[in-house]
């Protein structure tokens, strides 16, 4: 049974989060060991006024599992093509505004920026276009990368499982992919054309990931879409099915705040940094195990205060256009803009100045192009 199958069996009293009181929320602070049945509770309302609590316990937890260590790691757009409309994406194929992709040499300009920076953990980033950027560019261009980095991972259009499989062939390390909502209707309010309509399909592809033996898998949820305490509930119980499910595989959950661009979409649902933290926290209580993402969307304060309390990766110096490393596409469209603009040394110091150890290499040996 697919994950969508078992969504819709589920009732909405399985997705609830709301009617909790103070005690209930003591009673789960009070357990040796949380679980994911926890995570309810813990972004209920009533858990608001614990976030202090829950930090402590999530800063302790993290050190624990993770050690004092931070992976940093850098997207790579690959193209801005997109046959999609999604209101509130920079990539919307209703946006009108110049399109491309990189191209063989295009590529090799932005690894030899990246090996500049001394960057072994990549995220390769598209829009959905597959007449263009489909599966044989992905697996080109993997060919190309995999001798110069650590770590490869793909968030783009889902695939099927043949061609997971094939995408695991060429070496792919991971897959990512956020439901971006899991209320159903809100998600047919954003998403009006192209195969991202079809919710089932995105919803199932952590399956197919997975049954093509592909290592790793990304989730989360795009917080501003729905409420974010529907979606972190709906969010859980997903993670909490593919664990029992594909137990061989590792996961990591992001939880990005929408920053529009390039369109007039209006965030429906706007989520504070108290609410953001709460999010964050309740996660790692009730997913000890499971890597936690913070990207450069945030501002550099919140992201340095948000460093303790539970995350484990971490972007850094991002560039969310094609070529925006090396300059090949100047006039690319950026997804989004980024709020922590700062260098990479400027970001390691920092880590290390929290007395924590930034990751950004593997002992993997790579090969750095000239």
């Amino acid at each position: 049974m697919s994950y969508s199958e078992c969504l819709a069996q589920q009732s909405a009293a399985a997705l609830n989060w709301q009617g909790y009181s103070a005690a209930e929320v003591e009673r789960v602070l009070g357990k040796a060991v949380i679980t994911a049945t926890d995570l309810p509770v813990l972004v209920s309302p009533a858990a608001s006024s614990y976030i202090s609590q829950m930090a402590e316990r999530s800063h302790w937890l993290t050190r624990q599992r993770f050690g004092a260590n931070v992976q940093l790691f850098m997207p790579l757009y690959l193209s801005n093509l997109c046959t999609n409309i999604c209101t509130y994406c920079g990539f919307s194929a209703d946006a009108k505004v110049k399109r491309t992709w990189l191209r063989p040499q295009q590529l090799v300009e932005e690894i030899r920026c990246l090996n500049r920076k001394g960057v072994e953990h990549i995220l390769l980033v598209s829009g959905e276009a597959e007449h263009k950027v489909g599966l044989d560019y992905f697996c080109e261009s993997l060919s190309m990368l995999r001798p110069h980095f650590a770590q490869l991972q793909l968030e783009a259009q889902p695939f099927d499982t043949s061609a997971y499989c094939r995408l695991a062939d060429s070496n792919l390390d991971g897959v990512v992919v956020y439901q971006e909502t899991y209320n159903r209707q809100n998600y047919a309010k954003v998403h009006l054309s192209g195969l991202k309509t079809d919710f089932n399909w995105r919803l199932d592809t952590p399956d197919r990931v997975a049954a093509a033996g592909i290592e790793k898998i990304g989730l989360g949820i795009l917080l501003g879409l729905s409420d974010w305490r529907e979606d972190a509930v709906a969010l859980g119980r997903h993670l909490q099915y593919l664990q029992r499910k594909y137990w061989r595989q590792r996961y990591s959950l992001g939880f990005p705040r929408l920053r529009p661009f390039g369109t007039d979409y209006a965030i429906p649902n706007p989520v504070g940094d108290r609410d953001f933290v709460q999010l964050l926290v309740a996660m790692r209580l009730c997913f000890g195990d499971v890597e936690m993402v913070l990207s450069t969307r945030e501002s550099r304060q919140l992201r340095d205060a948000l460093l303790p309390l539970g995350i484990t990766h971490m972007s850094a110096e991002s560039s969310t256009q094609p070529g925006g490393y090396s300059g090949a596409t100047p006039a690319a469209l950026k997804q989004f803009d980024t709020d922590d603009m700062r260098s990479i040394e400027q970001i390691k110091d920092v880590i290390r100045g929290m007395s924590y150890q930034p990751l950004f290499a593997d002992q993997i040996p790579v090969r750095q192009l000239p």
